[in-house]
Order: structure tokens, then sequence, then C-alpha cells
């Protein structure tokens, strides 16, 4: 099944692969795309959907070094080239939108920017930054409900912008930590008005945004990537997180998304997602169900033949093979991936990597 179209009322994908977004760094102007990002979109555009590393919506969410803004017209132009050089070759994209929150440094911000989060509690640990090395998070200011309401707008306008740019839809990060998920988080947000203290008020931010940019580009151009067991950026499970993650998923079907991409990393060490809960999540939507973490082609193949999802979604699999799907395919080997690469300027360890010969 991993290789068979699929085709929606709302969308048509060549085949059940989705390239997991992965942060890269390489917006070295500005926050801005370029040629070299174009190129390697470009290569990969044999998955059925591309999905980008996380762009921030606003000039406060960019928390890391070199990631790539969605907020004014340079960024538009610079997207639109890596947008026509997916389609080229016939791929469909999405930009995920990606607001850091506190997981960032005032060195890594343009200025008049912000540190910003639903607490005035710092992220744990350090980070990058390029001026700087590495340096704890800077503390944030608590959001206020102007904040808030301005947050939203913000990621409503980038969705806009996102279609006039050329994508094929946007996917809201409500994962690993950054801002949409510090609210949803009881282990970060320890808010007591009507945007914490409780599942209704943790799920609040995350299904304004979502509606929101449902109302700006229509909802079956929007998804959104959850990851209720994560532990990245200080979050982890809690009490009530199963409850939560069903009620937030319910409402987000009712919105008419096209698909929640649910992620669980235990590959990486974090807690699993309990299968019961991914099999409650999944009948809660009903739109396309996106898995990742973890994927091989046989684990893949499945899932996929267990009903468990529609699409199968890789990451570091994708950043070191632009021909994924076609050494999976052919069960051809994969290359080695080189970790050292992943956030440095330049083509090394991002366009370079070989493809099978034709």
């Amino acid at each position: 099944m991993l290789f068979e179209p699929l085709v929606t009322p709302s969308i048509r994908l060549a085949n059940r692969t989705v390239m997991a977004p992965m942060t890269r760094s390489r917006a070295v102007n500005a926050n801005t795309p370029n040629t070299l990002m174009a190129e390697y979109y470009g290569q990969r555009a044999s998955a059925g959907l591309l999905i980008t590393e996380g762009t921030s919506p606003s000039p406060n969410g960019l928390g890391y070094a070199r990631i790539p803004g969605l907020f004014n017209e340079a960024h538009v132009r610079g997207w639109k080239v890596v947008t026509d050089a997916v389609h080229a070759k016939g791929g469909k994209i999405f930009v995920q939108l990606m607001h850091t929150g506190r997981v960032s440094h005032t060195a890594n911000l343009p200025a008049g920017a912000e540190v910003l989060g639903p607490t005035a509690s710092p992220c744990p640990g350090d980070m990058h930054t390029d001026s700087q090395g590495m340096q704890p998070h800077s503390a944030p200011r608590a959001m206020t409900a102007i904040d808030i309401a301005r947050a939203v707008d913000e990621y409503a306008n980038a969705a806009r912008l996102a279609i006039e740019a050329g994508f094929d839809g946007v996917e809201l990060h409500a994962a690993n930590g950054y801002l949409i998920e510090q609210f949803l988080n009881a282990n970060v947000n320890q808010r007591t008005d009507a945007y914490g203290a409780g599942i209704e008020g943790r799920n609040r931010f995350a299904l304004e945004v979502a509606s929101a940019t449902a109302a700006v580009i229509g909802a079956r151009r929007v998804g959104i990537r959850l990851s209720p067991y994560g532990v990245f950026n200080s979050t982890g499970a809690f009490p009530e997180v199963e409850a939560q993650y069903l009620a937030l998923t319910e409402k987000l079907s009712k919105l008419g998304l096209q698909y929640v991409h649910l992620l669980d990393h235990s590959a990486m060490g974090a807690p699993p997602v309990p299968a019961e809960l991914k099999a409650r999540l999944r009948t809660a939507f009903q739109g396309l169900f996106i898995l990742a973490g973890g994927f091989d082609r046989a684990k893949a193949e499945s899932a996929l033949e267990a009903g468990q999802a529609d699409l199968i979604a890789f990451a570091r699999s994708f950043l070191a093979n632009p021909d994924l799907v076609e050494r999976m395919r052919n069960d051809m080997a994969l290359n080695v991936i080189d970790t050292a690469t992943f956030y440095t300027p330049g083509p090394r360890g991002y366009t370079d990597y070989p493809v099978l010969a034709a």
C-alpha cells in the first residue's frame, strides 16, 4: 500500500509516504528561503507529501538560528521558488507553521522581537546561537490575552501567505514543546485563566489557531502535528494527557481539518504513545491520519494494511535519501546519515546526498 496513490475529494497524492518536517537551518539571509532550499525540497519531491521544516509565522517565533519565516513578502517570494521546484516535479508540499515560543534565545531573534510563552517560566536547558554559542534559553514574557489574539492572527496571516507562496496547505506544529504545545501541556502551562486550568483551557489556543487558519484558507488545507507523550523541550506526559488529546482531536475533526499527524518519539527514547490511544485518536478524527516515528518500509506497510494510518511519515531517512521512495520500492540500501551537518549552513549534508543511478 505504501506506494499506492491516495485520492480523496480534496487531495491527490502519488503515494502514501510523507517527508516529515525537519529543521535544517539554511535560511541564512533574514530567515528567508533560498535557491539552496528549493534544490533540497525539489530533490525529495517523489514523496507523496512534503512537509517543510518548522517555519515561523512571527518574528517572535524565530527562536532557532537560521530557521525560515513566513510573515512578509520576501518570505513569500523565497518560498515560491521552493514550491515551484516541488510542483515542477509533480510533488505536493505543505509548510509547517512553528512558533518556538519559550524555546528561544534573544540572540536568535530579529530586532524588535521578544521571547513569549504561556508563562514567564524559561525552558530548561541550552540552545545554539550563531553569535554567542550555546546559551541558556531566554526567559519569556508571559503572554497576555492581547498577545494570544495577536499570535492567532499571525498564524492565520501566515496561512494566507502560504497559499500566496504556492503551498498546497499548512501544518500547525502542536508538538515537540513549541508554542502550541506549551499551551497544551500541563507541565508547562500553569495559567489560571481561560487558556489554562484544565483540559478545555489548555486546548483553547490550539483550537483558536486551527479555526483561524481554516477560516482563511479552508479546513482541507490545514493539518496539525501532535505528540501527546513527547518529552522534547521539557514537556512530558501528565495525568489528563489522554483525555485532553481525545477532546482536542474530536474538536479538530469537527473543524474539518485535512489531517492529524501523530508523532511517537519512542524510537528516540521517549515513552511510546500507547497503541490504544493511537487507535482512539484515529477513530476520533474523520480526516486523514499520519503516523510518524521509527518507521521503515516493513513497519509502514504493516501499519497501513492494519488500517492504523492513511499515510506514513519518514524523517531522517528522507533527509539522507532524496530518492527514498525509489530505494524502498526496490529494497535498496540507504545512505548513511551525516548528523554533523543537520543544522550547518551550506550544501554539505543537505543537497549532496547521492541518488541511485538511473
